[in-house]
């Protein structure tokens, strides 16, 4: 499993050098920054004996140009504003149970938002998981680093007792068409267009949540193949 350290427009340098430092702690080495503004030499400083994650750190224009470049398999969001059971995007899972349900050998991008705004709508829906801390009513937003730490904790404590490895887990291309043929299906059930992207978002997230195994992949692709037939033969 390789995991991507993902930071969205980040606006503080020292935030970028406290994350690469978070991430040394937990044996994570991969950082992501999506348009960021210049390198400070604070994100060097702050960074301490993780000064190497930023220097080595990508950099990419646009989130979709990341996820399509490295191929990720698993897209895993970070709010602090979760929503309730009919918010769609925002239904979260939280950190614990986020490390204790992760398996898959491909490449996953742990998405952080902006301080301050957080990842905007459009690119919770591109997450096949979204995770969000429990805090206090009184004050329920946390410093990206903060949360980060948390979440770093949680999947280090349980990576061990998944030997991914030598599973056969689902592809980015496996994932692609699933995702497209189930789109292709749920756009011929004549919902209204909300419910038609709700009912997306809900089976990206719930494949997402699966983490599914290629065997599973190459089945399940077949059946909604032949869900997809079958409507397009009772339209004629």
């Amino acid at each position: 499993m390789k995991i991507y350290t993902v930071f969205v427009e980040p606006k503080t340098s020292g935030n970028i050098g406290f994350l690469a430092r978070s991430m040394k702690n937990f044996g994570l080495k991969k950082m992501v920054l999506i348009n960021p503004g210049t390198l400070e030499n604070d994100a060097y400083y702050q960074a301490m004996h993780a000064r190497e994650i930023v220097q080595d750190a990508l950099i990419y224009d646009s989130l979709e140009e990341f996820i399509e470049d490295k191929e990720i398999t698993s897209i895993i969001a970070t709010t602090g504003t979760p929503g309730g059971s009919y918010n769609v995007p925002r239904i979260p899972i939280t950190p614990e149970e986020l490390g204790k349900t992760i398996q898959t050998n491909g490449n996953v991008a742990l998405l952080f938002g902006r301080e301050g705004d957080g990842l905007y709508n459009h690119e919770l829906e591109l997450a096949d998981v979204l995770v969000s801390i429990p805090t206090s009513d009184e004050y329920p937003i946390m410093n990206i680093t903060h949360a980060a730490t948390i979440i770093f904790y949680e999947l280090f404590k349980n990576q061990k007792n998944y030997p991914v490895d030598d599973l056969d887990f689902a592809t980015y291309e496996d994932k692609k068409v699933l995702e497209e043929l189930t789109n292709n299906i749920i756009s011929k059930l004549d919902y209204p267009e909300h419910k038609e992207k709700q009912a997306k978002i809900i089976a990206k997230r719930i494949m997402g949540r699966a983490f599914i195994a290629g065997r599973e992949a190459q089945t399940l692709r077949g059946t909604l193949k032949r869900i997809d037939k079958r409507i397009d033969s009772h339209e004629e």
